[in-house]
């Protein structure tokens, strides 16, 4: 398939998704600095790392984690609209299995579902511990409204929920490595105005229909 007949659903995709990694990566560059450079303690206190500088002040990366993550959201709310009707087929699909109306999904199309629930669920906790973070920043001298949880479990869930995010995410990823990489050729491509490069195999979309999930 000529780069020239690649679908706009699939050009969509991929500005989505690259706006999707994007916020991505500032936000867990931005949690790995916190992960690693607690803000525990105080100016003389038992913390040896307090306001430790590394490329950004302590203020910059808490900016970028913010808004990197309030940017991650949207876009994930984004790519789950476009989505959507792939999301009622899967639930459908996989429903019909449990009731033995249709044959199982293989095994490849099987952990790509399981893949895509755990991000999905992680991500799902990631923005209510963000939220939650966002409406009630902490800081010295401030109080813990205790919100369903205390700060400190609150701040566990974030970070685990997060470890679990990126472990699926970048297995996600390696699966559909040859989905990314034709269409980001195909894209670089007609971006720099040359002219299309014939392709043996077509892109296809990372999201398909039941029917064909053994991508």
């Amino acid at each position: 398939m000529s780069i020239s007949m690649m679908s706009k659903q699939n050009k969509k995709n991929w500005w989505i998704d690259l706006a999707l990694f994007g916020s991505a990566l500032i936000a867990t560059l931005s949690g790995i600095y916190f992960l690693f450079f607690p803000s525990g303690g105080y100016r003389g206190g038992r913390n040896s790392l307090y306001n430790l500088q590394f490329l950004f002040t302590r203020q910059t990366w808490d900016n970028l984690h913010t808004w990197g993550g309030v940017a991650m959201i949207t876009a994930g709310l984004i790519h789950l609209v476009f989505h959507w009707k792939w999301v009622v087929n899967m639930v459908r699909r996989t429903f019909n299995e449990l009731t033995g109306k249709c044959g199982r999904m293989n095994a490849r199309g099987r952990w790509n579902l399981i893949l895509i629930i755990m991000v999905g669920l992680s991500f799902l906790i990631i923005a209510m511990s963000g939220i939650y973070f966002l409406f009630f920043p902490g800081g010295r001298g401030a109080t813990d409204p205790m919100f369903l949880f205390t700060r400190t479990n609150w701040d566990l869930i974030h970070t685990w929920a997060s470890i679990v995010l990126i472990t699926a995410a970048v297995i996600h990823f390696a699966i559909h490595w040859k989905w990314v990489t034709k269409v980001t050729s195909n894209m670089l491509t007609i971006g720099s105005g040359l002219r299309p490069i014939s392709r043996s195999t077509p892109v296809i979309n990372s999201y398909q229909t039941p029917s064909q999930e053994g991508r």
